[in-house]
């Protein structure tokens, strides 16, 4: 499927200053992208932004909230029966609930084996239902491997007024 239009990161005031640079997710990983492969984990609203950010359970910290202009294809759709269907993808695979302690135990969890094939068959990114706590099944992220500034795979940060800089402030 080809996605089109506005998503939004709630970022660790750490990687702010380089809001396109999946560099959080590539030192780290995530649920769908091994350590060392960079991703651009967005949500479909802010307040599923804030929660991807701000897991329940954990203190409040300081979050930095940016918008994106998205419009990129091929996008796996996970919320596509039909579509799961036709590549095997299976809720477990995408759900994956300890893919966070399997990756720190050394294992490959279901869900980033999943992104790794979903990347080879040519998708950029991946539509899919937050796991967040607090969350609903119909809040969404976007979860990108591969991105420009340009199409087919265009994400632009939205700062008109150039309020982000790529260096630090001191």
């Amino acid at each position: 499927m080809r996605f089109g239009g506005i998503v939004y990161r709630a970022h660790n005031p750490r990687w702010s200053w380089d809001p396109l640079s999946g560099e959080g997710a590539r030192r780290y990983g995530g649920r769908f992208n091994r350590r060392g492969i960079p991703a651009l984990y967005t949500s479909l609203a802010p307040l599923t932004a804030i929660r991807e950010a701000q897991p329940l359970g954990r203190s409040m910290q300081p979050l930095t909230l940016c918008a994106y202009e998205v419009d990129a294809e091929p996008v796996f759709d996970a919320s596509d029966e039909a579509a799961c269907r036709a590549l095997g993808v299976s809720y477990s695979e995408i759900a994956c609930p300890t893919w966070e302690s399997e990756m720190l135990a050394g294992v490959v969890p279901a869900s980033q084996a999943l992104a790794d094939r979903l990347a080879s068959a040519g998708y950029v990114g991946l539509r899919v239902r937050s796991f967040a706590p607090g969350s609903s099944a119909e809040e969404h992220n976007l979860v990108m491997w591969r991105w420009t500034s340009s199409r087919p795979v265009r994400v632009v940060l939205i700062d008109d007024e150039g309020r982000l800089s790529r260096g630090r402030i001191d």
